[in-house]
C-alpha cells in the first residue's frame, strides 16, 4: 500500500495538512492541489490512486474535477469532501459519478474507512459475473439492454451511490444487486437483503436499527438491526415503496447521519452500508401520491437503474430457459431434458407478466409433466395470464364474451361487470400501480379513482 498515492484538493492549508498526515499513518504518499486548474495538471503528472476534493475551489468547484475525472481518467476514483449537511451537493457530486463523499468536519475513522474501500477498487479488474456457485447469479441473455445493464454494473459497483433497482417482478432486481455488491470494493463484507413488505410494522425499527435487552417486553437479549449486521458491506431494501411513511422518516435520518440508534439505547452508533433499493412499482407516482415521502426518494434514487421485463427480450428466452432447466434437475437430481422447437416457440410467445420467476416455474413444471427426456408444448401448461393471444382467433374469442341477452333487463349492471373486469384486467397487468393503470386505459387518474370507487374494486 506504500506506493499509492492520494492527491488532496483542497485551498484550505489546514485541511491539506490534516488529511496528508492521517493518509501517512496509514502509509500512504500524498499530494495537494489548491486549486481546480493545478488539480487537473497534478492528475496529469501523478495519475493517482484516489482524489480526495474541496467542493468550493477558487477557480471553480469539485464538481467540474468530478467531471473532467471521470472523463479523461476514469479509473481514478475521486471522493467529495462537502459542508456538513449539504445533502444537495453530495448527491450531485455522486451523480456526476464521484466515488463517495465526506462531510465538515472531517471524521478521520470515517476517512479511513473511506480511503481504504477506494484503493480496493482497482486490486482486480471487475467483471459483471462473478465466480460464484449460485447460477441464479448471473445475467444471461444478449439483448441490448442486458449487454448495456452488465456494463453499467461494473460502473455502479465501482461508486459508493446508492442505487435504486426498478422493474417488474421477477426480473432479477435482486440478482442486479448482488452483482453491484459483488463487483465492488464490499465484496468481501456482508449483502444483507430485506423485503420491506415482509416486516411487521410493529417490529420495523427494531428490525432495522436493532435493540437492547429489556428496552421492550419480549426483548431478553440485545439484537443487531440490520445496518449493524450489513457493516461495511451492502443493505438492499427490496420492495422498499412498502416502508410505512413513520419508518420512512427514521431511514432517512439513518441514511443521512450515518449512523442508527438501537432501540432502548441513548446514544447513535455510527454505521458504514451502502444502500441499494428496489421495487416493482413507479416511486415517482408513490411520491406524487402522497404514499412516499419526497425527500428520502431523492435520498435512495440518486441513481436510478431499470431492469427489462422478459417481454422486452424474448429472444433471450432460449438460453434462459435451457440454463434455468439444468439448474432445476441438478436439485432433483435428474438429467435435463431437451426442450422441443414446438415448446420453444410457445415459451417465446408467452407474455410472462412474472418474467424470469415465472419462466422458472413454467419449467419446473413442465419437468414433472413430461414423459421421456423431451418437454413439448402440452408439458408447458401455461395459465390464463401467461400464455399469449393467438391473433387469428382475437375477433371469434371477443364475439363469444359478449352474451348480448344477458343485458336485456339490466344493461347497467352488465356494462359494470364489463367495466370491473377490464378495471381488474388493466390493474394486474400493472402490478396494481394506478397512475399506469390510467396510463393504460388512456384514462385520467382521478377518472380511474372515481370507477375503482363506484365499482368497489379495492387494493
Amino acid at each position: 500500500m506504500s506506493s499509492q498515492t492520494i492527491l488532496i484538493v483542497d485551498d484550505e492549508p489546514d485541511i491539506r495538512e490534516l488529511l496528508a498526515i492521517t493518509l501517512s499513518r496509514m502509509g500512504l504518499k500524498s499530494s495537494s492541489a489548491a486549486t481546480l486548474g493545478e488539480a487537473r495538471q497534478k492528475i496529469a503528472e501523478l495519475q493517482p490512486d484516489l482524489c480526495l476534493t474541496d467542493m468550493r475551489l477558487p477557480d471553480g468547484n469539485g464538481i467540474h474535477l468530478v467531471e473532467y475525472i471521470q472523463q479523461e481518467f476514469p479509473d481514478i476514483p475521486v471522493a467529495m469532501i462537502t459542508a456538513h449537511g449539504s445533502v444537495e451537493t453530495a448527491i450531485a457530486a455522486l451523480k456526476a459519478g464521484a466515488f463517495d463523499f465526506i462531510s465538515k468536519p472531517i471524521e478521520l475513522e470515517r476517512l479511513r474507512s473511506l480511503v481504504s474501500s477506494a484503493l480496493r477498487l482497482n486490486d482486480g479488474i471487475a467483471t459483471a459475473e462473478p465466480e460464484v456457485e449460485e447460477s441464479a447469479l448471473r445475467l444471461l441473455g444478449s439483448a441490448p439492454q442486458i449487454v448495456a445493464l452488465r456494463k453499467t454494473i461494473i460502473k455502479l459497483a465501482r461508486s459508493q451511490a446508492p442505487v435504486h433497482i426498478q422493474g417488474e417482478s421477477g426480473v432479477g432486481k435482486e440478482v442486479v444487486a448482488r452483482l453491484i455488491h459483488g463487483n465492488g470494493p464490499r465484496a468481501a463484507k456482508p449483502f444483507i437483503a430485506v423485503n420491506c413488505g415482509a416486516i411487521p410494522q410493529e417490529l420495523m425499527e427494531s428490525e432495522f436499527f436493532g435493540h437492547l435487552k429489556g428496552s421492550f417486553t419480549g426483548a431478553n437479549r440485545d439484537k443487531l438491526g440490520l445496518f449493524q449486521a450489513a457493516e461495511g458491506g451492502t443493505l438492499f431494501l427490496d420492495e422498499v415503496a412498502d416502508l410505512p411513511l413513520a419508518m420512512q422518516v427514521k431511514l432517512l435520518r439513518a441514511i443521512q447521519e450515518k449512523a442508527v440508534r438501537p432501540v432502548g439505547a441513548g446514544a447513535e452508533q455510527t454505521t458504514d452500508v451502502r444502500l441499494l433499493s428496489a421495487t416493482h412499482k413507479d416511486l415517482a407516482a408513490e411520491v406524487a401520491a402522497g404514499h412516499f415521502r419526497n425527500d428520502l426518494y431523492y435520498r435512495i434514487n440518486v441513481i436510478d437503474l431499470h431492469v427489462p421485463s422478459l417481454r422486452e427480450r424474448s429472444g433471450d428466452i432460449p438460453e434462459l430457459a435451457n440454463a434455468l432447466l439444468a439448474r432445476i434437475c441438478v436439485e432433483l437430481g435428474t438429467a435435463a431434458p431437451a426442450i422441443d422447437s414446438s415448446a420453444m416457440a410457445a415459451l417465446q410467445r408467452c407474455r410472462f407478466p412474472g418474467n424470469v420467476r415465472e419462466l422458472e416455474n413454467v419449467l419446473e413444471r413442465a419437468v414433472a409433466l413430461a414423459d421421456g427426456d423431451t418437454i413439448r408444448e402440452e408439458d408447458l401448461q401455461f395459465s390464463s395470464r401467461t400464455a399469449a393471444t393467438d391473433p387469428t382467433q382475437a375477433d371469434e374469442t371477443s364475439a363469444e364474451a359478449i352474451d348480448i341477452g344477458a343485458a336485456f333487463g339490466n344493461l347497467e349492471g352488465y356494462l359494470e361487470d364489463i367495466e370491473r373486469n377490464i378495471l381488474q384486467a388493466a390493474l394486474e397487468q400493472s402490478r396494481w400501480n394506478k397512475t399506469a393503470t390510467a396510463k393504460l386505459l388512456g384514462i385520467s387518474f382521478r377518472s380511474l379513482r372515481y370507477r375503482l370507487q363506484k365499482l368497489h374494486i379495492e387494493d
